[in-house]
């Protein structure tokens, strides 16, 4: 009977140590429960600021964008002075620079016509 009793007692303490490690168990369980849970709600609030951080950027650029706007038409109209500014002080250069150059290529057309008459005379004689 004292054999039957210690071994109820170191059965008992067996349960007792097995109930004691699933405890142990449920509890690590319930931290990775818990640790999954707080990474899931980090990750959803980055997301959602993440979109709230791309919607800014966009109202960000558009802004930018209209603001910029007026400069835009600004420097061009800006820069079509400066060219008409510009072709109004090449033009005459333009105009002179060609009166100085037609006579030029008239004269060099005169003796290029005559180069050929002579050619052709001499190709009419050499054929006789």
């Amino acid at each position: 009977m004292k054999f039957f009793l210690i071994a109820a007692t170191v059965l008992l303490a067996l349960a007792q140590g097995s109930f004691a490690q699933d405890a142990a168990d449920l509890e690590k369980l319930g931290q990775y429960l818990e640790e999954f849970k707080n990474k899931m709600t980090h990750d959803l609030t980055e997301l959602i600021g993440n979109q709230d951080l791309t919607s800014q950027a966009q109202t960000f650029l558009e802004d930018k964008k209209t603001q910029l706007e007026p400069l835009t038409t600004q420097i061009q109209d800006q820069i079509k002075t400066v060219a008409t500014n510009i072709e109004e002080q090449i033009r005459p250069l333009a105009d002179n620079m060609q009166a100085r150059i037609q006579p030029m290529i008239a004269d060099f057309q005169k003796q290029v016509e005559a180069m050929f008459q002579k050619l052709s005379e001499l190709k009419g004689a050499a054929s006789n």
